[in-house]
């Protein structure tokens, strides 16, 4: 996976113990590594003319919805004062000294999509920690 670079906590027990701002920075920096490899597997399926266009459409779904969620953790993290101004091209690839688009176009779908599950997984967990924390009455 093209995210495997990246430390992140293995176990809900290890990701409870990160500070808030730690935390949203990981999933800040989770979003953004799969801007790219999802833009490119859009294009990439596109080309198949045996797939239906529901299969299509939930691509791009997916596309959006990853971005929406960025969009949203950003604007939480600036109510909550965060500074998110070092975010800003950590996860390009420039700056992790790999090409994202060349790794997504190797990788085939299976594993495409098993990396976007796993780090999707990680994801909902870390804003399911996060939201515990923010909201403890919600009885985490």
């Amino acid at each position: 996976c093209h995210t495997s670079w990246m430390l992140t906590p293995n176990g809900k027990e290890y990701a409870q113990k990160i500070p808030r701002e730690e935390l949203t920075h990981l999933i800040l920096k989770l979003l953004q590594a799969w801007k790219e490899p999802l833009s490119h597997f859009n294009q990439h399926i596109e080309h198949h003319q045996e797939l239906p266009d529901d299969s299509l459409s939930k691509a791009k779904q997916i596309s959006s919805m990853v971005h929406e969620l960025k969009t949203g953790v950003e604007k939480v993290t600036e109510k909550a004062r965060f500074s998110i101004n070092s975010l800003n091209g950590m996860a390009s690839p420039e700056a992790t000294g790999l090409s994202i688009s060349n790794e997504a176009n190797m990788m085939s779908d299976s594993d495409f999509i098993h990396c976007f599950r796993r780090d999707s997984n990680k994801v909902q967990s870390y804003l399911k920690i996060l939201k515990c924390r923010i909201m403890p009455e919600n009885s985490c």
